[in-house]
């Protein structure tokens, strides 16, 4: 039997966890998997409601059937493979060595406390992986090396916005237009243009919402299911915005 204080903690903890899962990319169903098992760990039972940035989290001591609930914000962060893994790595451990509170809620904070990749680093990859797009599609090596730099000055645009915490519609427009701005250069060259300033703009693709809100509606979560694809498709809109002005400014050049 656990006292109301300690069904606050238990309660505190979870919502925590199941909200720093869903504000780094993971589909609903996996944390309601999550929450629950490490809610089998604790002795209580988990029922859990989500929209896009709230959750609504119940407790229920199995034993005493008193109930705790919790409202809890979901954080805008990071789309985090990584982290992810960890956490739902975490849940299984709790149920193989029957962890008590105050263990798992450590190894939690060991975590998500772990150094995170470099911006710089991340600049980098984005810039290769881009590129490597632009060459999928048959782009010429001055495009794909066009592409590499357009892609690096619009992924950087976007970091500082973001650290600045402008609205994140902005920061995909902008972030867009700036991006195949630069790729348009490759109209200078004899080269496969048209390739460059299309691919310029692929690593701003919303990809982990729309598959997090298919996978969503298909396993039952239909509310935050269409929350996530109608944000995405909002993100779509915003690339096009950004894409399309560049391509007016030079349209004499693509005609």
């Amino acid at each position: 039997m656990k006292s109301k204080e300690e069904l606050k903690k238990v309660a505190k903890f979870i919502s925590d966890y199941a909200t720093r899962l869903l504000g780094s990319g993971v589909h609903t169903s996996r944390v309601v998997r999550n929450s629950k098992r490490i809610g089998d760990v604790l002795e209580v039972d988990v029922r859990m409601t989500t929209f896009q940035k709230t959750i609504v989290l119940t407790i229920f001591d199995r034993e005493t059937a008193d109930a705790f609930t919790e409202v809890v914000d979901i954080p805008a962060l990071p789309i985090s493979f990584e982290i992810n893994s960890d956490l739902s790595s975490l849940s299984w451990e709790a149920i193989d060595k029957l962890l008590p509170l105050s263990a798992i809620q450590e190894k939690y904070n060991q975590l998500i406390a772990k150094p995170k990749m470099s911006p710089w680093l991340i600049l980098l990859l984005v810039g290769f992986a881009n590129a490597s797009f632009c060459k999928l599609f048959g782009g010429e090596w001055l495009a794909i090396g066009i592409v590499f730099v357009a892609t690096l000055i619009g992924f950087f645009i976007r970091q500082q916005m973001q650290k600045r915490h402008i609205n994140h519609f902005i920061v995909f427009i902008v972030s867009a237009f700036v991006a195949s701005l630069c790729a348009s250069s490759s109209l200078l060259f004899d080269t496969t243009a048209e390739i460059a300033i299309v691919t310029s703009v692929l690593y701003l693709i919303p990809g982990v919402p729309l598959i997090n809100g298919v996978i969503d509606i298909v396993e039952g979560h239909v509310l935050i299911g269409f929350s996530r694809l109608i944000q995405a498709c909002l993100l779509v809109i915003c690339i096009s915005v950004g894409l399309s002005a560049s391509i007016l400014l030079f349209k004499s050049s693509l005609l």
